[in-house]
């Protein structure tokens, strides 16, 4: 007597690896936009970290001057290298400075703050060009005084000037 062998037929295997295909086709897109908003959000714990340390400085040193955040841009002209930051800030105000954002561009600070003039003030912009590396391409030229608000694409730059956000991500974010 022999025994009846059981298996899977041809169409009970293609339904099964369609449905994988199906379920892979709604998770990846998902996957590769939070991959890339946790690169944002990275970016952005990071600058406000560098702008803490920053003030504190400035604060310490009595010279801390605020100013509006959308004027200081067209303000702030003289790059300040990561070199002059890290020998002001570490480490007494901050641990680690992080010279690139989450996509491994270079961060950009800019700034009338020198740190061997005691009565300069203590303006300042950081910024990231976002996913592409590129500022002109992506959102806020650095040529630009007024740059503003939320964005809605990764590769829009993300802008930080004394103590706010004056370009951010928000919302559903498009590729």
């Amino acid at each position: 007597m022999r025994k009846k062998q059981m298996g899977f037929t041809l169409i009970e295997l293609l339904i099964v690896v369609a449905i994988i295909g199906i379920l892979a086709a709604i998770a990846i897109p998902n996957l590769l936009t939070a991959l890339q908003r946790s690169k944002q959000k990275r970016t952005m714990a990071d600058m406000r970290g560098v702008a803490t340390a920053w003030e504190a400085r400035a604060t310490d040193l009595n010279r801390y001057n605020a100013a509006g955040a959308l004027s200081i841009l067209a303000i702030c002209t003289k790059d300040i290298s990561v070199a002059q930051l890290s020998g002001a800030l570490i480490p007494t105000y901050i641990k680690v400075l992080p010279a690139v954002d989450g996509w491994g561009n270079l961060m950009r600070f800019r700034g009338d703050y020198t740190f061997t003039d005691p009565t300069a003030s203590s303006e300042y912009v950081i910024w990231s060009a976002g996913r592409n590396g590129t500022s002109a391409g992506g959102g806020f030229d650095s040529t630009s005084s007024s740059p503003g608000g939320t964005t809605i694409k990764f590769d829009c730059d993300i802008i930080f000037s004394n103590g706010v956000f004056v370009q951010y991500p928000e919302g559903a974010q498009t590729q």
